[in-house]
């Protein structure tokens, strides 16, 4: 019995995204430089950051071996990337043709390539699904960091909105 595969990464990983645009959509671009700290991504560079998350998923993917795989160099580039000046238009557009391209690469992916065992750093094997599945709770991580930053700049997040909605809906039918 197969419960999660391919055709379930790629539908979770679009709502995953659907829900990281949204995130952007709702912050005001004139809060895309806030910082919960001095030491924090900015919101800009948390959402470029995540939306290059699958570029790296498929540098790393052409590896048969990640134990001697340079990541100061991945990250220093994502660095640069993440720092650059982009308005919150090309910030959303950024979003949505990264994740359209990982979504149709991923559906490339035969189940032999998906379950080959690729060595880690920490000398232990995972198998490729397993690190491409790493990819969308990487985004889902970001994206959590994002909800608070919109609690702490006010914004009620879309998600909280939409159960809000429901439960009105709901009390006004049963009213």
């Amino acid at each position: 019995m197969n419960l999660y595969g391919l055709k379930q990464l790629v539908e979770s990983a679009r709502t995953v995204r659907n829900n990281t645009i949204q995130i952007a959509e709702d912050i005001p671009e004139k809060d895309y430089g806030y910082r919960p700290t001095p030491e924090s991504r900015s919101v800009a560079e948390t959402l470029v950051h995540i939306a290059l998350l699958s570029r790296a998923a498929r540098l790393l993917h052409k590896e048969a071996s990640l134990e001697n795989f340079d990541f100061g160099e991945l990250i220093k580039k994502s660095e640069i990337e993440e720092k650059r000046q982009r308005s919150k238009i090309e910030i959303v557009e950024l979003l949505r043709v990264e994740g359209e391209s990982w979504y149709q690469w991923l559906e490339t992916l035969s189940e032999a390539e998906l379950t080959e065992q690729v060595a880690m750093p920490d000398g232990v094997s995972k198998s490729r699904f397993e690190l491409l599945l790493g990819t969308k709770e990487h985004e889902m991580h970001h994206r959590a960091q994002l909800t608070v930053v919109e609690r702490l700049l006010g914004i009620v997040p879309h998600l909280t909105r939409n159960r809000q909605a429901k439960a009105a809906a709901t009390a006004k039918v049963n009213a």
